[in-house]
């Protein structure tokens, strides 16, 4: 397994058990690392997100281990990640979810987070991830991109409009049945032209990646789309304000009422200047 030898404070080199966080395919058998394999044939407790999906998964490997399974989902992991990372401090506890990396949009962050405050080691068996797939087949930039998850199911315009002067690649989950009204308010909040790819099956039979305006995808999902959705929407582009245009902003900011500290952090964020150097400026010119 992945545990190590680690030097004692008497000087004696010691085995430190440690939590396994290992990525699982996302559709196609064929993307099951050796690593993750070999852990699996070797692991004596694995908390896995739905036991029952673990154990198909190790009989469709050929894996003939039968370790101890402990539940690990969205429902009791806040509840019993401490107990499950306690587990973890005597032997090896391998980490997997129903598809992809734990702790990304799937259980695993409030393990990682209690174990480290306990002090017991966690690593990774990186392996098949569902965003970095669709980020890489969009065609999209992908020097820079955020990771925004599921789209909520309510307010998602106003939930877009936050996202619209977001210059950062961004990635989404969504569900078939909703992809359509949430193409059509992304095109409402970052305007129809705004590119965008729909990456839907990954890694399986009938993967397919669909690129186009927003307005465009819209309407090719109201026909009704099936399978696991990735969407992938463009950064705004960058905003070209020079720096006395942006402390211009600052004193007006002030002058209806804002603090000059919330004045100058607020345009920092949207031009890109220094926050200290327009609060300086600011400062300067009243």
């Amino acid at each position: 397994m992945a545990g190590k030898l680690a030097e004692s404070s008497t000087g004696r080199w010691q085995y430190v058990a440690v939590i396994i966080l290992a990525a699982t395919p996302i559709g196609n058998l064929g993307d099951a690392s050796r690593r993750l394999i070999e852990a699996l044939e070797n692991a004596k407790v694995v908390a896995a997100e739905d036991t029952r999906t673990a154990i198909h998964l190790m009989k469709a490997l050929g894996i003939e281990n039968q370790p101890k399974l402990v539940a690990l989902h969205e429902h009791n992991e806040v509840e019993k990640a401490r107990s499950i990372a306690e587990l973890g401090r005597d032997e090896d506890l391998l980490v997997i979810t129903d598809a992809g990396m734990p702790a990304i949009s799937d259980p695993g962050f409030r393990l990682v987070e209690a174990a480290i405050e306990s002090g017991v080691t966690v690593t990774a068996l990186p392996g098949p991830s569902a965003v970095l797939t669709a980020l890489a087949l969009s065609g999209l930039p992908t020097d820079r991109f955020s990771f925004e998850g599921f789209i909520p199911r309510k307010s998602r315009r106003a939930y877009f409009s936050k996202l619209a002067g977001e210059e950062r690649t961004m990635v989404f989950f969504e569900s078939p049945n909703r992809l359509a009204e949430s193409l059509e308010d992304a095109a409402e909040a970052f305007g129809a032209d705004r590119r965008v790819a729909v990456a839907r099956e990954l890694t399986k039979l009938h993967e397919e990646v669909r690129r186009g305006t927003a307005a465009e995808l819209a309407k090719w999902a109201a026909e009704g789309v099936r399978g696991e959705i990735c969407i992938v929407i463009e950064g705004a582009a960058p905003k070209l304000v020079g720096f006395e245009d942006a402390a211009a902003q600052v004193r007006a900011l002030v002058a209806a009422g804002s603090s000059l500290r919330d004045a100058a952090a607020e345009v920092a964020e949207s031009t890109g200047h220094s926050r200290r150097e327009l609060y300086q400026a600011a400062l300067e010119g009243r």
